[in-house]
């Protein structure tokens, strides 16, 4: 299957971006490179990209789709949240600008044999790369506790111990092996009873999330970023769901008011210097024309900060 995936949010993030001829940027969820074309026709030329992708297809479509644009290009297969060590790999210290695209790709969902969607059958997958757990050992092997905190705190799913107790029921008779499977499993667990469209929306979001370990460590490169922005440049991150807007928006506040001083000292006596800027207050979602043509960007957030 061809490798495909609509830009969500294309000319909100450029705008922020503000790329510059000659600037140093990181696009480090790559995809299938259609914001990472969009850098590299304004970079005209001079400059450096820099991308991150764990997906070996992505990394693929991403080189061919780039190689038309003559600036130099850095391709690396590995999860942004190595963004120190890939920058230092390149030889570079400062960078102007840093774009993030979380969650999972369109060509993901589409792709029927990777496992993400819960409307078609395919192998219990969900890995945005080919390497480590998968979902089915995931369902299979954790115990009916830890399936229940997943479910709950990455699914925000209400009917969490049911479902648990319900897919430890199910394994002990079959493994699960399939997504269909999986989602017959879940409607059991609702008895019938669910206003949702499909219950197992919310599990396969819990379950994809640890898989992928989305959440784990996102904080701690959001800060490298911030501090490997050159003066002016922007960190800009597009988020999918609740869980990591809510990330996003802490970290990125955490940056901007992580004074520890009481409120009623006169002066700052712990230390904590601002250095970063929010790029608007409100996080930018699509409008109305973007909703049209892309149904998936309604539940996209673009929040971005700028180095002082």
């Amino acid at each position: 299957m061809t490798f495909s995936h609509v830009s969500v949010l294309l000319k909100e993030t450029l705008e922020v971006l503000n790329v510059k001829p000659g600037g140093v940027y990181f696009d480090g969820t790559l995809g299938g490179g259609g914001h990472s074309a969009e850098i590299a026709a304004r970079l005209e030329g001079k400059g450096l990209l820099l991308a991150s992708d764990l997906d070996p297809a992505a990394l693929k479509a991403a080189g061919e789709r780039l190689a038309a644009y003559p600036v130099e290009k850095r391709f690396f297969r590995s999860n942004f949240k190595n963004f120190s060590a890939l920058i230092a790999e390149a030889g570079v210290e400062k960078v102007n600008g840093v774009l993030l695209d979380l969650g999972v790709s369109s060509h993901q969902l589409d792709e029927k044999s990777r496992g993400f969607s819960y409307q078609a059958d395919a192998p219990l997958d969900m890995r945005m790369s080919d390497e480590g757990m998968t979902a089915a050992d995931v369902v299979n092997t954790y115990d009916e506790a830890d399936l229940r905190r997943i479910l709950f705190e990455y699914g925000e799913e209400n009917n969490s111990r049911a479902i648990a107790r319900k897919i430890v029921e199910q394994r002990n008779v079959k493994p699960f092996e399939t997504t269909l499977e999986l989602v017959d499993t879940i409607k059991a667990a609702f008895g019938g009873r669910y206003t949702d469209k499909n219950p197992a929306r919310r599990t396969f979001q819990a379950l994809r999330i640890e898989v992928n370990g989305e959440l784990a460590g996102l904080s701690d490169a959001l800060r490298d970023m911030a501090d490997a922005l050159a003066p002016g440049g922007v960190l800009a991150v597009i988020t999918f769901h609740s869980l990591e807007d809510r990330l996003v928006k802490q970290t990125f506040k955490g940056m901007i008011d992580g004074c520890t001083c009481p409120k009623d000292f006169p002066v700052c006596t712990c230390g904590f210097e601002q250095k970063v800027d929010l790029a608007f207050r409100k996080p930018v979602v699509a409008g109305k024309e973007e909703l049209e043509n892309n149904p998936r960007a309604r539940s996209a957030k673009l929040r971005a900060i700028i180095k002082r």
